[in-house]
């Protein structure tokens, strides 16, 4: 009676089954509601858990520095726990009812500095270490930021896709779907004094907003045409469930883009002591599925505005 309970509870945590991960919901979710409990027994908050999970993932990276595998296993040690934080600050999160944009924002952030300090310690561990790279010094640096920049897309169009398909499963009150006019209008209307920070904030995740809805031309036509039809925003469950059934499969490819399978590769290089496999795996794998999702999703958004346009629904 007491495991069943445990695992209702736990599914209350998490955004839904569509979009769950398989080693997140046999892994991290585990052990992310167990730190989300003790999390509300003392009074801890989300915003605070993501803060710890920067620091964890911070020092696993430093780690990763070092070509000697025991210390490399140590951070990888690190960024799992760093990643059980993570998946912890939402489950809380949804548990207290603590939702805010802020707390997106920094969960978002913590990610980025995790890999941004994996990114810089391959690249001086491949300077220092390796005959190639050190006799051209330029080579993975250049790898590297054009590695990064590939992974900022792809998990922003990976988030994007999972929030466009909760939108429709859940309702706007169970997706984090964002619009980047509204919020220009928001950022617009806030006074500078006394909202500091709160507009320095809203100001990049608006520009980190309307690059999503760049890439996306189609899932734009597509909200635009259900905003003329349905302006109550009351769309027919008919559309809703028929979107879902279309939309369903790419959600495993958006986790592949997610976290697990990046770190799968990461630490495959490091056993491998060539951690420079891992930019290439971005480079070539993850950038092959990235644009598969993208055609394949606005295909499917092109077709639903039709159908909306000539009168299906």
């Amino acid at each position: 009676m007491t495991s069943s309970s445990e695992n209702v509870s736990l599914q209350s945590t998490l955004k839904s089954m569509d979009t769950e991960e398989h080693i997140d919901l046999w892994f991290y979710r585990k052990i992310g509601y167990m730190w989300a409990c003790l999390a509300k027994k003392l009074g801890v908050t989300p915003n605070a858990i993501t803060i710890a999970s920067i620091f964890l993932g911070v020092a696993a990276g430093v780690l990763f520095y070092y070509p000697v595998l025991w210390i490399n296993v140590v951070g990888m040690l690190l960024l799992v726990w760093a990643n059980s934080f993570d998946s912890a600050d939402g489950q809380l999160a949804r548990m207290t009812k603590q939702y805010s944009r802020l707390g997106r924002i920094l969960d978002g952030l913590a990610g980025d500095l995790w890999f941004v300090t994996i990114y810089f310690a391959i690249c001086f561990r491949e300077n220092a270490t390796s005959e190639f790279f050190s006799a051209h010094v330029w080579v993975i640096w250049v790898i590297a930021v054009c590695a990064g920049a590939c992974h900022a897309k792809q998990a922003a169009m990976a988030d994007y896709y999972r929030q466009f398909h909760l939108y429709f499963l859940k309702g706007e009150g169970g997706s984090e779907l964002e619009c980047a006019d509204v919020l220009k209008a928001k950022q617009a209307s806030m006074p500078w004094k006394g909202n500091f920070w709160s507009k320095i904030t809203l100001f990049f995740y608006t520009n980190y907003t309307e690059s999503q809805e760049d890439w996306t031309p189609r899932m734009q036509g597509l909200r635009r045409e259900l905003k003329r039809r349905f302006p109550d925003g009351n769309i027919p469950q008919s559309f809703r469930d028929a979107f879902r059934e279309k939309s369903l499969p790419l959600m495993k490819y958006t986790n592949i883009l997610s976290f697990n399978w990046r770190t799968i590769a990461l630490f495959t290089s490091l056993f491998l002591a060539m951690p420079w496999l891992y930019f290439i795996f971005e480079l070539t794998v993850l950038n092959i599925l990235l644009i598969y999702m993208v055609v394949r999703h606005g295909r499917i958004c092109r077709n639903f505005t039709k159908q909306l346009q000539d009168g299906l629904y």
